[in-house]
């Protein structure tokens, strides 16, 4: 039967740069949210995930000629028919 470690060791950074902080920083962290300090490392990873993960799962690309031709004419059965009477540019 094998384990799985869930654990990760953290090492801490001499001084703070743009790639990494000291623990001191993270204790000052911890306390100013009154939090652990384990607590503040998960709330860094969750809000970098954020912005480095997708928000959503990548689509299947370009759609076909076909695709688009079907979507054009399905699109033409809901748009409505007639003259406009009057209408609005967004650039003059």
């Amino acid at each position: 039967m094998t384990s799985t470690n869930d654990n990760l060791l953290v090492k801490f950074r001499a001084k703070d740069t743009a790639l990494g902080v000291t623990r001191s920083t993270v204790k000052a962290i911890a306390k100013a949210l009154e939090v652990n300090e384990t607590q503040v490392i998960h709330m860094a990873l969750s809000k970098f995930a954020a912005d480095v993960l997708p928000a959503y799962a990548p689509d299947d690309g370009p759609l076909s000629a076909k695709q688009i031709r079907a979507l054009r004419e399905d699109a033409k059965k809901h748009l409505p028919q007639g003259k406009t009477l009057s209408g609005e540019s967004l650039f003059p």
